[in-house]
């Protein structure tokens, strides 16, 4: 059964502090996990104020399904951490059979 994780690279320059940083994390994370049914969490330690590191991770019966969802979380994120006033810096999918 395919597993496949995708991980996102976050900037965020307008962060100042945790409490900057925190609720563009937050939001990303919720309206990932919403609007595709995927497990997001966050994987870094927020040593960094302005940089974030989140994963999504799904699973299927079918790569080519979990590929193509993960294609469309990757696009949305960038939509939406545009919208949070973030930047995707890189992100790179990786599918476990």
């Amino acid at each position: 059964m395919p597993v496949g994780r995708l991980t996102i690279e976050l900037s965020i320059e307008h962060a100042q502090s945790i409490k900057d940083r925190r609720p563009v994390v937050r939001s990303l994370k919720d309206k990932l996990r919403h609007g595709f049914n995927v497990s997001v969490a966050e994987l870094d330690d927020a040593s960094l104020w302005n940089r974030a590191t989140s994963g999504a991770a799904a699973i299927s019966g079918s790569a080519d399904y979990v590929t193509g969802q993960l294609r469309e979380v990757d696009e949305a994120a960038q939509r939406i951490a545009a919208g949070l006033g973030a930047e995707v810096r890189d992100s790179f999918m990786e599918i476990l059979d």
